[in-house]
């Protein structure tokens, strides 16, 4: 029996749909209390530069409320930094953020920006703060990804889950290689980024990957058959996987 797979449930998409009418509801923060209670093991969200769904008073209420590990999703700038310092959570993950693209489009591009990187690394970790960074499962990226300091590499799955049968068997290789790469390094491993029912069952059998983080499909499943189920059968998916 491997190790049981921790499921980090996102709740940006909660506060997108807030804001389409610009009041307070639906709360992000009272969908993560659902979440937790339904067996999230983790909550994520991503503060991004433009505010364009979870906000600062969100993540100061998410840190206060809730009862389980807070994955902080941030681009590497200063002011995030300093945002994450005040705010203390358990993890920071460093995706790469374009104002213009609709969600994150690809792993973050660690070669060339090493400096940069192991400077916001070392930052963050001073303040006992653990630092993923959220990547394309690639030996070059995972080596450099290692050689910052970062604890953690999380796998972009999306181009994954968003191939045709035949390329999908060829990008899963792809995150198994490097899964296997990245503990070699010692590096503890994440996946995540559109995943579904249908394409959860490979990437949760991956006897490296630790965790999982998922948001845009649970919230839209959430819509039909309300999130608690939702999340319900994530995990029996991601557990007979793992069993």
């Amino acid at each position: 029996m491997q190790e049981k797979l921790r499921l980090g449930v996102n709740i940006d998409h909660v506060a997108t749909l807030r804001n389409a009418r610009g009041g307070a509801h639906p709360d992000p923060v009272d969908a993560a209390l659902v979440a937790i209670e339904a067996g999230a093991d983790g909550i994520t969200a991503h503060l991004r530069e433009d505010r364009r769904h979870i906000r600062d008073h969100d993540i100061m209420k998410l840190r206060d409320r809730i009862s389980v590990p807070l994955n902080f999703e941030m681009a590497a700038t200063d002011k995030m930094v300093e945002i994450a310092i005040n705010i203390l959570p358990h993890a920071a993950c460093l995706v790469p953020e374009m104002r213009e693209e609709l969600t994150t489009e690809g792993g973050l591009d660690v070669i060339g920006h090493e400096e940069k990187l192991r400077d916001v690394v070392s930052e963050l970790q001073a303040a006992g703060i653990r630092v993923s960074l959220f990547i394309d499962a690639n030996s070059e990226q995972i080596a450099a990804a290692s050689a910052v300091g970062a604890d953690i590499v999380e796998f972009h799955t999306g181009t994954y889950c968003g191939s045709d049968a035949e390329m999908r068997l060829v990008e899963l290789q792809h995150i198994i290689d490097g899964a296997k790469r990245a503990s070699e390094l010692g590096l503890e491993c994440h996946g995540g980024h559109g995943l579904s029912f249908s394409t959860v069952g490979p990437i949760a059998a991956i006897p490296q990957i630790v965790e999982l983080n998922i948001g845009h499909f649970l919230m839209g499943e959430a819509m039909t058959m309300g999130l608690a189920k939702a999340i319900a059968k994530m995990r029996h998916y991601m557990d007979e996987a793992r069993g």
